[in-house]
């Protein structure tokens, strides 16, 4: 089925594969199956756009990605698998003259640049390097391609590298001395390795021509930069002589340190220039016009802040001045790229709940909606067309096109009709209340899967993480509203006070704040969902969250203690002293309670759960992976302990092989099963 994105379906705010009212709703282990799909790049002349598509192995229990090709233009055109193998294949790239698509394969047994010449099918390994490459970035004149390497920073080659790895695996102790912060950072140790950037020229036939140079010698820092760091920060100029990239250096701050700096380096080696010294906030995602006149990127001007807005700032590259373009529009972007020449831009940026496309104007700052209702993942340009991936609390990534003004969208893929083909999606609707202040709050309510008129449903509650986050209108494989709507739930979720696209003062208004203002909107905002939806129980709601939203657990079973009949917490902040002291990124808690904690004990206390641990009676499902380094594991342990001291009914659920997210497909599914079953057993009296 093709489904529709504007603007009929969902300004209606739901999105139903209608005919299936006797199938049933998402089950867990259809989610874990589903295809996703990302990073689309249209080819130069806007003809064709190939992507990478993840499919599940459930019996090897991971995914395996693809590059696959579809047709911008013939009506109903079928996508083909571009280079079938068992290997992993991602980041494709388009030769400046669309003959050749460039990109990442595992196929020979580390992970190596390949081409793909499209007139002949000829298939050629461009890189044969001892390290694995990642991070693709393709010359506009196809003079130079660059990658990143994990390598020790002082190496000056990589076998220096490969041979102190080497060193490394044959000794018997495993004891490993540190003597600065970061020494473990998201899910790994810091083990001396730094992702550098190598570059590679390219010859008439578009080969490799002599050795990788790393351009980032001597800078002692990351490009692109786990977890959330990629191939946006990395950019070549229009004539592939420069290349620009994000940093942050490891210097004795880098623990409370947001400050990445965008850097101008030879493509060919020598001293790089960094174009952004003067902000100690973030700079980011450098993008350069075709002409090479102008680099646009995003911006945050308070230090030390991860949720500060991103500007868009236009740097003059011939006379160094510069602007921010976006100072008037109150939303944050998260990516960006020129349309043709200078003047437009175009963006994705959070906004009442949704992630449209945008089109701004490099002059004026004006911005112009291009897509609807719903989410954008990831995009490219054209000649004259946008490729991008769209989804919704309706429906997974599909590939899309549409032109510079967002005229005339067009789907191109369906990837996950067969699987869904048997499965009720459920409605849902946006609605908005008055939150704190009586200032106007979003949240969405969704409808049980095959909802039956009369009859009253119990509730799933969700709160978000962040707590600079949004639980807006997007498909998520990790907390995903279709699997409980699918288990028979009503499902309410609200962006309250600190959510994101909404503004910045809103954003900002949790600083100092965790539990009040927010809880204040919890509060409020399921009782609006209650009195506006008769079908929904309110005898009967469970409240989930994980990070931040699992703080909100704990807050709650301290200080609401007597509305909901469980708890789901995974992950969840509990302790703020301990937090404070044993997370990898100071950063984070030092902004958000005015400092570190000896100095700043009383902000920190004031709205630490454990604080009012004694007042907890709530049944609480607690969750923890034991790699997530962001909140430590030892934060669940407190939880899960302080609730079996007091007789509290309580589980834990742990996955020692996991981060901050479960990641796994059958650890997915077995997380989703844990939690169903634990609310089925208080709000359906199951056994």
């Amino acid at each position: 089925m093709r489904l529709s994105l504007f603007p009929s379906v969902l300004l209606a705010g739901a999105l139903a594969i209608g005919a299936a009212q006797a199938a049933e709703g998402l089950k867990v282990e259809t989610l874990a199956g589903l295809n996703r799909v990302s990073d689309p790049q249209m080819s130069p002349n806007g003809r064709q756009v190939v992507y990478t598509m993840r499919e599940t192995d459930m019996d090897a229990n991971r995914g395996r990605t693809d590059l696959w090709l579809v047709s911008a233009r013939k009506k109903d055109a079928q996508p083909e698998r571009l280079v079938p193998s068992d290997a992993n294949e991602s980041n494709p790239r388009w030769s400046s003259d669309g003959r050749s698509i460039y990109f990442l394969s595992s196929r020979g047994g580390s992970n190596q640049v390949w081409r793909y010449h499209l007139e002949s099918g000829a298939l050629a390994q461009i890189t044969d390097l001892p390290l694995d490459v990642s991070n693709l970035v393709l010359a506009p004149n196809i003079s130079q391609l660059a990658v990143t390497m994990e390598v020790y920073a002082d190496c000056d080659t990589l076998q220096c590298t490969v041979d102190r790895q080497a060193r490394e695996d044959e000794k018997v102790s495993t004891g490993r001395v540190y003597d600065g912060l970061l020494f473990r950072h998201w899910d790994q140790w810091e083990d001396g390795l730094r992702t550098q950037l190598y570059t590679f020229a390219l010859d008439g036939d578009g080969l490799v021509s002599g050795e990788p140079v790393n351009v980032t010698a001597g800078l002692n820092g990351d490009v692109a930069a786990v977890p959330f760091g990629g191939v946006g920060d990395i950019a070549f100029g229009a004539d592939g002589s420069k290349i620009y990239f994000s940093m942050r250096l490891a210097t004795h701050d880098e623990a409370w340190s947001t400050n990445y700096d965008i850097y101008e380096a030879p493509s060919a080696g020598g001293e790089q220039q960094n174009l952004t010294q003067d902000n100690e906030a973030y700079d980011g995602h450098p993008t350069i016009s075709k002409d090479g006149r102008f680099m646009a990127y995003l911006a945050m001007e308070i230090p030390r802040y991860e949720a500060d807005r991103q500007r868009i700032v236009m740097l003059d590259l011939e006379n160094g001045t510069r602007r921010t373009v976006t100072e008037n529009w109150d939303r944050s972007v998260g990516s960006l790229a020129f349309l043709n020449g200078n003047s437009i831009l175009i963006a994705s940026a959070g906004d009442i709940g949704q992630r449209p496309l945008w089109a701004i104007n490099s002059q004026s700052g004006r911005a112009t909606r291009l897509t609807g209702k719903g989410s954008i993942s990831g995009f490219s340009i054209g000649d004259s067309r946008i490729a991008y991936v769209h989804h919704s609390l309706g429906s997974p990534g599909n590939v899309f096109t549409t032109t510079g003004d967002g005229r005339k969208p067009r789907q191109l893929t369906d990837v996950n009709a067969e699987l869904l083909a048997e499965t009720a999606l459920a409605d849902f609707e946006q609605y908005q209340f008055a939150g704190w202040n009586d200032e106007p709050v979003y949240g969405y309510v969704m409808k049980p899967a095959n909802y039956e008129e009369g009859k009253k449903y119990p509730v799933a509650y969700i709160i978000h993480g962040g707590p600079q986050g949004s639980f807006g209108n997007s498909w998520s494989y990790r907390w995903n509203p279709q699997t409980y709507a699918g288990a028979g739930y009503g499902v309410v979720f609200i962006d309250f006070h600190g959510s994101t696209g909404y503004g910045q003062k809103f954003t900002d208004s949790i600083n100092k704040d965790w539990g009040g203002k927010p809880l204040e909107d919890w509060q409020k905002g399921l009782a609006a969902a209650l009195s506006a939806n008769d079908w929904l129980d309110g005898e009967n709601v469970c409240a989930l969250g994980a990070s931040y939203g699992g703080y909100a657990m704990t807050w709650i079973a301290g200080n609401w203690p007597e509305r909901f009949k469980c708890l789901v917490n995974h992950a969840g902040v509990s302790e703020l002293r301990s937090m404070y002291y044993t997370t990898e990124e100071l950063w984070f808690v030092e902004r958000e309670f005015g400092g570190p904690y000896y100095d700043h004990q009383d902000a920190h206390e004031k709205h630490n759960p454990f604080n009012h641990v004694k007042n907890w009676k709530t049944p609480m499902l607690v969750i923890q992976g034991g790699k997530d380094f962001r909140v430590p594991e030892h934060q669940s342990f407190a939880t899960f302990t302080a609730l079996q001291r007091q007789g509290v009914p309580s589980k834990f659920l742990y996955f020692p092989d996991e981060n901050h997210w479960i990641l796994k497909p059958a650890n997915s599914i077995h997380w989703h099963n844990e939690v169903l079953d634990w609310m089925d057993h208080y709000l359906k009296g199951g056994e």
